[in-house]
């Protein structure tokens, strides 16, 4: 009699296995969050007054239909373009701070993503659109190594911009990839600051001499992602 019942929860289970295997297939995974670094290779005007750019990214992603091939996809990033530091020394140069200047792109696009294939190896395309935010700021630090004071923003200018892209993403756990990406970045003209665009003059004012010209990058991403349900 025992054997018999234990070979009845055994045909069930066999049965209901394939079945729910069936059903999460075609539910689709879940949402992502990834956590890139990003080089960035400026092209076309801004080519020609930049030489590159290093940052961060986070994106996330949901799907948008069954089997997870189309999703929806966010990011959020910054990237570093130029940075300046000088020696600021007041009155009789007793105290003394380093005044560092930095030109930085903060940015946010959404839009659509098609995963390709699904599986180990994970091929995909993006576009997407939203704001990139051109800033330059400076602030004063210490020498005894505390954090930053007396931040300012010398200059900043927002536009919009359009991001196209693909990738790679390669499985390592089960629900873990390591993320290759490229994307080319179309920013409407833009005006900015690059490194000696900020003048200090002998009275203590300051002279900026911003440029203005179109502001396209190039950016490579090495990253990982997590999947969830």
């Amino acid at each position: 009699m025992k054997h018999a019942k234990r070979g009845t929860i055994m045909v069930v289970v066999g049965l209901i296995t394939p079945a729910a295997a069936l059903e999460a297939q075609q539910r689709g995974p879940g949402g992502s969050v990834g956590l890139s670094f990003v080089a960035a290779n400026p092209v076309g005007e801004m080519g020609t007054l930049v030489d590159y750019g290093l940052g961060v990214q986070v994106s996330g992603s949901a799907p948008m239909a069954a089997g997870g091939h189309l999703r929806m996809r966010l990011d959020l990033g910054a990237v570093v373009y130029g940075s300046e530091e000088l020696f600021y020394c007041d009155f009789t140069c007793r105290v003394g701070s380093d005044v560092t200047t930095t030109n930085s792109i903060l940015y946010g696009s959404v839009g659509p993503e098609i995963v390709l294939m699904r599986g180990d190896i994970e091929p995909y395309v993006h576009a997407g659109a939203g704001l990139s935010f051109f800033v330059t700021s400076s602030h004063m630090d210490d020498n005894d190594g505390y954090q930053p004071y007396l931040e300012t923003t010398n200059y900043s200018d927002m536009v919009l911009g359009w991001r196209f892209g693909g990738g790679l993403r390669f499985r390592t756990g089960v629900r873990t990839f390591i993320d290759l990406g490229v994307e080319k970045v179309d920013n409407q003209v833009a005006n900015f600051l690059t490194e000696g665009d900020v003048v200090d003059q002998p009275d203590g004012s300051v002279l900026l001499y911003p440029n203005r010209s179109d502001a396209d990058l190039m950016t490579f991403r090495l990253g990982v992602s997590f999947a969830f349900r």
